[in-house]
């Protein structure tokens, strides 16, 4: 698309690295982060997680101030640290850069290193990461944070169980994966493990750092598994915890999509068989008969659907799988992040189908909103951050991935698994049909009467 200006986003789709990483360290038993950088910064990002997850969310800040911005942030980062040891007693405690502190050079791998050695520190375990907010996305950081816990923690050894390295996914996506691993017996490492710790039962007692996520100890046997399974084919391989594992202890590593669609969880139960030697339940495979029971009946429905899917590379590959098997045609692909990978992947696993398909990365919504319009995109599929789409052009939005402040519930829906990816598809069917049907005598009466 041709721009009056230079290097100017309007409403970029995308998030900032750091937050990536916040939703990674909230998937650790009683970790908690540290933000190296601005107030806002932690301020901006617990909003966002606040609202989606509707839960609590804690973030520490070094609150960098204009002294510190100058002079250097390691007495404030240093303070930060020690207040929050003793507010929250955390185990882990993830320690992440922001663009500020990026850009006058702090090296938080020595300062953190620093710290330890003058406060003696022994029982609290510090994962350095740096994440400026223009080095990518929350798609980078997400992953990256997660490789960093590994090369930090993961130890060698050997035992039987099988990492899993899950995907930015909701909480309900995260206990729906462990009922799949749990019904193949298998005994495994699931990093993060979301599931409680941003979707907590109701407490009468406030706890600041809550149950649930993935221990230390799990961590450390990962370089002892049999296997890692990483729900990422879009990572590469510096920022992947499954590649790290593979090179420095030699676990097997399979990389598989998010498991959003027949295909996508097909390749997730083969893995697990393969692995365990083990076939799927017989649960399991009923619930792939209704799957492929409810493609035949929505498919007619579905040809009419023309789809614009944006948002973290690993979640549009995912729904534009989906869309394709079930005859939807995704007329645009957008991501914030930088990837080159999407449009090989799909042409690979559905050759022509995806020829006249538009994919483009690093773009911001003004882009998307234009490209929308020239392709006669009837149904968007995305986050909250397209809903203004919705406002100006009437183009209806089903709501996934992060973030979503304009419904509720974002954090219970189960969008993967085949029960997951059926009820999906009922949303984006009953959308078409529910377009369809307020608007086609209009149509008529615009098409055949009045020319």
């Amino acid at each position: 698309m041709a721009r009056n200006f230079v290097n100017l986003n309007i409403n970029p789709c995308k998030m900032c690295m750091p937050m990536g990483a916040a939703i990674a360290f909230k998937g650790i038993e009683k970790a908690i982060l540290m933000m190296h950088g601005s107030q806002g910064c932690s301020t901006y990002i617990r909003r966002h997680m606040a609202t989606h997850y509707n839960e609590p969310v804690d973030i520490a800040s070094s609150s960098l101030t204009e002294q510190g911005t100058v002079y250097g942030g390691e007495n404030n980062l240093k303070k930060g640290l020690k207040n929050t040891i003793e507010l929250y007693n955390p185990k882990v405690i993830g320690v992440v850069t922001t663009c500020l502190a990026e850009t006058i050079g702090e090296d938080i791998d020595r300062l953190v290193t620093e710290f330890v050695k003058e406060e003696n520190l022994g029982d609290v375990t510090f994962v350095p990461v740096s994440t400026p907010g223009y080095g990518g996305t929350e798609f980078e950081g997400y992953y990256l944070s997660l490789r960093k816990m590994v090369e930090r923690l993961a130890s060698e050894g050997s035992n039987e169980k099988v990492n899993i390295i899950a995907g930015n996914l909701t909480p309900g996506d995260i206990r729906r994966i462990k009922d799949i691993l749990e019904s193949f017996s298998i005994s495994y490492n699931l990093l993060p493990d979301i599931s409680e710790t941003l979707d907590a039962p109701y407490s009468k007692d406030y706890q600041k750092l809550p149950e649930g996520g993935t221990t230390i100890e799990d961590i450390e046997s990962m370089g002892g598994a049999k296997a890692t399974i990483e729900l990422g084919v879009l990572v590469d391989d510096n920022i992947s915890p499954g590649k790290f594992l593979e090179d420095e202890f030699g676990v097997p590593l399979y990389r598989a999509p998010l498991p959003t669609g027949l295909a996508n969880v097909d390749k997730f139960i083969s893995l697990l068989s393969e692995i365990t030697g083990e076939k799927p339940n017989l649960k399991l495979t009923q619930a792939r008969g209704r799957m492929l029971d409810a493609m035949v009946d929505s498919h007619k429905y579905n040809a009419q659907g023309r789809a614009a899917i944006f948002g973290q590379p690993e979640l549009v590959y995912a729904i534009a799988t989906l869309c394709l098997e079930n005859g939807i045609f995704p007329a645009l692909l957008a991501t914030g992040a930088k990837t080159s990978k999407l449009e090989e992947l799909l042409k690979k696993g559905f050759g022509l189908g995806v020829e006249d398909t538009l994919i483009i990365d690093d773009t911001d919504f003004e882009t998307i909103r234009d490209y929308v319009n020239k392709l006669d995109v009837n149904i968007l599929i995305g986050h909250s951050d397209g809903n203004f789409i919705t406002e100006k052009d009437g183009i209806p939005l089903v709501r996934i991935g992060f973030p979503i402040h304009d419904r509720m519930g974002a954090q219970r829906r189960v969008y993967v698994g085949y029960d997951g990816s059926v009820n999906f598809l009922d949303k984006i069917t009953n959308t078409l049909l529910e377009r369809k049907h307020s608007s086609y005598r209009e149509d008529m009466y615009d098409k055949y009467f009045a020319g």
